[in-house]
């Protein structure tokens, strides 16, 4: 594998970096709230091109050539130097490249750019209390009445309900056909009359996730994505998205650089943790799968930039997987090294994961209740496994109950 840019490339990397001379801001500007000041520097990313490009002009974005080199020297660049670059929030990792994938133009108009830039809180009706990793068997009814859908049922484990403007889910409209073609895929008015949210606490204190009742939830016949019926299809585009945002290479070798620093900082039998050989040779075999998720990155960007995705199909199927068992072993690590510190509640500053707090032992019991619940989110592990042995290596399918 040939890892060296071309000219061409290199002058592009030279270029953002010159650009990224501007980060963080100077002058008066310092003195606006820090979300204000990455937005604006945001806006300038977008007008060079380097921010949501492929989202077209019109919604908000850069609408630039397709380019996966350029795209990965952008990210690699304003990681770092910590620069704000695209909001990797539900509504911009998700919700907008699906509209603009299934969608009328009359939603893409409505809420593309709206979600790009933040402005909008979106979270994911999905879930139901005996529709979990059997998505399909889910209840909850959408009925038509004159212009509008009315929706009753439950959803569950639903990510910031209660901070959401809107919501995008699965609901069945057609009772009577097979499970996977009478589902519609619609966007919901969260202050729509007849919507309850109950937070659910969760083991580290939180309260991320809630469940959403519906009765008799009204939302317009334009609030469908694609066609009736075909709601399975658009979710499938919806998961690779959110598959992808969980796979992510450069989140994982951060935790791995997180915790050898925390290695570094606790003290066990009066030296560093870092300097026990069984934590060693633990974070050298992490090391070792951290890199291998990085390889396999740059061996599917090598194959995207020459246009044959085919050929790592299996290895882009695996990186959701591969990323949620290798973050379990290094946050099972993290309690280890902190031991009886692992049954200290985390803080609200911890469960916010700010900066300041990043190697304190509530911050890092937080990480570990967090991996346990990114390897259900997108997809269960198990899930996810059926999907690979059949769709990518063609074995025969796991047994079903209809």
């Amino acid at each position: 594998m040939d890892l060296k840019l071309g000219k061409e490339h290199e002058a592009f990397r030279e270029e953002v970096i010159e650009f990224l001379k501007g980060w963080p801001l100077s002058g008066e500007e310092t003195k606006l709230p820090q979300v204000e000041q990455d937005q604006i520097f945001r806006n300038q990313a977008i007008e060079k091109g380097y921010v949501y490009r492929d989202i077209p002009t019109k919604y908000g974005g850069s609408e630039q050539p397709h380019d996966v080199i350029k795209d990965t020297i952008i990210q690699d660049e304003f990681r770092k130097v910590g620069a704000p670059g695209n909001i990797f929030s539900i509504g911009a990792a998700m919700v907008a490249p699906t509209l603009l994938e299934c969608a009328r133009e009359e939603l893409c108009d409505r809420f593309v750019e709206s979600a790009i830039r933040g402005e909008v809180n979106w979270c994911q009706g999905y879930s139901e209390p005996n529709a979990g990793s059997d998505l399909a068997s889910l209840q909850t009814r959408a009925e038509l009445d004159g212009d509008e859908w009315v929706i009753n049922g439950q959803k569950a484990w639903t990510s910031m309900a209660a901070e959401a403007d809107y919501m995008f889910g699965l609901f069945r409209t057609e009772p009577d056909a097979p499970k996977h073609k009478g589902i519609s895929y619609l966007l919901i008015d969260m202050k729509a009359p007849g919507i309850t949210i109950r937070p659910v606490k969760q083991i580290n204190g939180g309260l991320e996730f809630n469940e959403v009742f519906f009765d008799n939830v009204r939302t317009p016949v334009g609030m469908m994505v694609s066609e009736r019926g075909k709601g399975w299809q658009v979710s499938r585009a919806t998961l690779k998205h959110e598959r992808n945002l969980i796979g992510d290479p450069n989140m994982l070798r951060n935790t791995y650089l997180a915790l050898v620093e925390l290695a570094k900082k606790t003290i066990r039998n009066g030296r560093p943790a870092i300097q026990d050989p069984r934590v060693r040779d633990r974070l050298a075999e992490i090391e070792g799968y951290v890199t291998t998720q990085e390889y396999s990155g740059l061996r599917q960007l090598s194959a995207a930039a020459k246009g044959e995705e085919l050929k790592v199909m299996l290895p882009m199927m695996m990186n959701k997987l591969y990323s949620t068992d290798t973050a379990m072993m290094l946050t099972r690590l993290s309690q280890d090294i902190i031991g009886g510190d692992g049954l200290i509640a985390p803080n609200d500053a911890e469960t916010a994961m700010a900066r300041e707090v990043q190697h304190t032992p509530g911050r890092w019991v937080y990480e570990y209740t967090a991996a346990i619940a990114h390897s259900i989110a997108g997809g269960a592990s198990n899930i996810q496994r059926n999907i690979i042995g059949e769709r990518a290596l063609g074995l025969p399918r796991d047994l079903r109950l209809e």
